[in-house]
């Protein structure tokens, strides 16, 4: 394909950089307590709105949790979820779960929660008649963006699942439309490493080389 007069070339050279950022992009856990510099946040979401959604619907909804109380809430609802699921393992997988680290609640000085909304005017249905789930996904799509976004920029980010989203939702107050997808911790993180956490702490091997890909 012939590149416009506009249109940029991505040469091997970044090809390389962008492996190298899917490489080092991590689930962080290990924050340092650093505040981020002025307008950094800013620049992030901007990125972020980048993504890709359904019909142009836009649907992702971020809503940076500041307060202590808030705050103090949502890690409570970790705590307590954590323990439940604590309670389904047994034996040395007990043990392992009980050690691992699952979350920068205490120590990242940015925290996101990241909602969907189920009934966006954006994008008026298009696309969604038949896979409504597409909102979540496009969501998702932010979701990932802003994480590349902040592995270039020397951040951490950490997705947190082991939360009632039903009532995050209703400790941040935020419309009935809106579907939790996420709960991010940002911040810069205490260590680097190229492969993940949990393969290290030996929780889980991860696949090697690429997807299985089916012929039909």
């Amino acid at each position: 394909m012939t590149a416009g007069p506009s249109s940029p070339v991505f040469g091997p050279e970044f090809q390389d950089q962008l492996a190298r950022l899917l490489v080092w992009r991590r689930d962080v856990r290990r924050f340092r307590s650093d505040p981020l510099p002025e307008g950094v946040l800013a620049q992030l979401l901007d990125l972020a709105a980048l993504a890709p959604s359904v019909g142009l619907s836009q649907p992702w909804r971020f809503v940076r949790v500041a307060s202590p109380e808030r705050r103090r809430l949502v890690l409570a609802n970790f705590e307590e979820a954590n323990a439940e699921a604590l309670a389904d393992y047994s034996g040395a997988k007990a043990a392992l779960y009980a050690r691992l680290k699952l979350s920068g609640l205490r120590e990242a000085p940015e925290q996101l929660a990241v909602f969907a909304d189920l009934e966006p005017e954006a994008g008026q249905g298009l696309g969604r008649r038949t896979m409504p789930e597409t909102l979540q996904y496009s969501t998702v799509c932010a979701i990932h963006t802003l994480w590349l976004a902040a592995r270039a920029a020397g951040l951490g980010l950490g997705w947190i699942s082991i939360l009632d989203p039903g009532r995050i939702a209703r400790d941040l107050d935020v419309p009935e439309s809106w579907c939790l997808v996420a709960y991010l911790c940002l911040g810069y993180p205490q260590e680097e490493h190229a492969d993940p956490e949990l393969e290290r702490e030996g929780w889980q091997d991860r696949a090697g080389g690429r997807p299985d890909l089916l012929t039909r």
